[in-house]
């Protein structure tokens, strides 16, 4: 989840989307889901857009999936992140749509309130593994109990930890992370390792993986600050104890030099360079970022478990892609053939390979756990999964100028706790009044 992974869009582009789709999506045929065969034994070629920040975990499963038959080929087209959201709007008016799209599973929502996808809920309700689905991810693909997508590559952020330094300090980690007291603990008692050692890093100039890492904290208090249905959100970000608490330990972690002064101006472009480096005691990222770029030397030594709350629980955010067919799609069938072929356990089980966490809880097999264990703890607890149904997530979180990493960084960095939530509840609500429907 480096800021390359999030897509940006901000108010210009979704007032540019909706100018685009205002309901023209509605006048391109659907799919019937429902007809005899359909899913099963297509030819010819289906289109694929995926984003090019996952094109690798996508090609992975393209190759198997080609290579696996040769009836059907599907043809990957890679979209920049932040032109995604307009191309395939600009797609969808001309009528000209790709068979199946890889979205940002946060943006599938810009596209399902315009009715611009093929409603799949027979396929995905009749899916025999439907109840292991990441539920926080295919929520983001849900309108009026209707799926509209599937979740099938998972971004989860999790709280990563460096063993030695924990041993050296005398602190189960496990126990230590399970609250904040204890997180500051052990952030203390790592610092005073001395040797440049840190407790806990964060790139705190980067507004996507502030909203990544920091938010599941907020969640795992059972407390979100996105409130509503779409057409009538609000902020809670004021009077949310946990937002408050959560800005207060980061607070504080600054304040006591607990975090490499280099958190401040931190954009994304070496995260968790330090962590990997073994000078931190623990990093909230994602299995790419701690895990996978790190050395065997460096994973030997690291646990994880998901981000705690002020007082205990846990959360992760539902980071990843969801596939969904647009309505108009000339290979429908073949789509839904590819989405299903991605979903089933033996591509699920390699999504590490690449970067990636299954979709599906029951992936977590005994050697799937032997192979990629520090990519097991978003299965375990998979229920923790969340991410806000929203359609002004870009606007609120991803953004450089959004109100969350303004937030942050004053209430972090500048000391103004009460100035920080205050001005964070009115562009809040601002953006979530101009953003509804």
């Amino acid at each position: 989840m480096e800021l390359s992974r999030r897509n940006v869009l901000g108010l210009g582009g979704l007032t540019a989307l909706t100018a685009l789709l205002p309901s023209c999506a509605s006048t391109l045929p659907e799919a019937d889901v429902s007809a005899a065969g359909f899913g099963e034994g297509a030819t010819g070629t289906v289109r694929l857009w995926c984003r090019a920040a996952t094109v690798v975990g996508v090609r992975q499963v393209v190759d198997a999936f080609n290579a696996s038959q040769d009836r059907l080929t599907v043809e990957v087209t890679p979209v920049l992140d932040a032109q995604y959201v307009t191309k395939l709007a600009t797609a969808i008016r001309g009528g000209n749509v790709p068979d199946i799209v890889d979205i940002d599973d946060i943006n599938s929502m810009l596209f399902i309130y315009r009715d611009s996808f093929t409603d799949l809920t027979p396929l995905v309700q009749g899916l025999d593994f439907a109840d292991s689905i990441n539920p926080g991810q295919l929520g983001l693909a849900v309108r009026d109990d209707r799926n509209y997508g599937v979740p099938y590559i998972a971004d989860n952020s999790a709280l990563f930890y460096n063993t030695e330094l924990f041993d050296r300090a005398g602190i189960d980690p496990v126990t230590a992370t399970a609250d904040f007291d204890g997180i500051l603990e052990a952030a203390r008692a790592i610092h005073g390792l001395g040797d440049g050692t840190f407790g806990w890093s964060v790139d705190g100039n980067a507004a996507g993986i502030l909203g990544f890492v920091v938010q599941p904290h907020i969640w795992a208090a059972k407390s979100p600050n996105v409130v509503g249905e779409v057409g009538a959100q609000k902020g809670d970000v004021a009077g949310n104890d946990a937002v408050r608490r959560t800005f207060e330990l980061y607070q504080t972690m600054w304040k006591e030099g607990l975090m490499p002064q280099t958190n401040f101006s931190g954009d994304g472009s070496r995260w968790g360079a330090d962590f990997r480096e073994g000078t931190v005691g623990m990093f909230p990222g994602n299995f790419s970022v701690a895990a996978l770029n790190a050395t065997p030397e460096m994973r030997a030594k690291t646990g994880v478990v998901l981000l705690p709350g002020p007082d205990g629980g846990r959360a992760t955010f539902a980071g990843g892609d969801n596939l969904c067919i647009p309505r108009g799609a000339g290979n429908a069938s073949g789509a839904w053939e590819f989405a299903r072929f991605a979903l089933d356990l033996p591509q699920q089980t390699n999504l590490p390979a690449g970067g990636y966490i299954p979709v599906r809880s029951d992936a977590a097999t005994l050697e799937y756990r032997a192979e990629f264990p520090l990519a097991v703890a978003p299965l375990e607890d998979i229920e923790a999964a969340y991410a806000p149904v929203t359609l002004a997530y870009n606007l609120l979180f991803n953004q450089q100028d959004s109100p969350w990493i303004a937030a942050f960084r004053r209430a972090v960095f500048d000391e103004d706790l009460d100035g920080a939530l205050a001005q964070g509840q009115k562009d809040f609500d601002r953006i979530l009044e101009q953003a509804q429907l």
